[in-house]
């Protein structure tokens, strides 16, 4: 039996479970200005996973590196579902959130 594909999808299906708390988590603390994290990590897994010979390793860091790139578009979203309300902002960056709301209407 190959159990291969059973455990890129188990270890993709975490990844992407560990990603989108990630994204909220960031953008709270951080800001969407640190999207360039995800896309540090998303190169790196990307290399690294040229570069393995083992193809399971390989693939799940392929997985890996799409779901930071994936990061980088949520990144920018979880702000426009902060100002609408969706999620809670972070008071110490309430100012940032204010002189966004009266550029745009939501």
């Amino acid at each position: 039996m190959n159990f291969s594909g059973i455990i890129v999808g188990a270890a993709v299906f975490f990844i992407i479970g560990i990603c989108h708390p990630a994204v909220i988590k960031m953008e709270y603390h951080l800001g969407k200005k640190s999207w360039w994290i995800w896309l540090a990590a998303g190169l790196l897994a990307s290399g690294a996973s040229l570069l393995l010979q083992d193809r399971t390793v390989s693939t799940i860091l392929g997985g890996f590196a799409f779901s930071c790139f994936w990061g980088i578009l949520e990144m920018h979203q979880q702000e426009q579902r902060v100002l609408k309300g969706w999620f809670p902002e972070n008071p110490a960056r309430h100012e940032y959130y204010e002189r966004l709301r009266r550029k745009k209407k939501y």
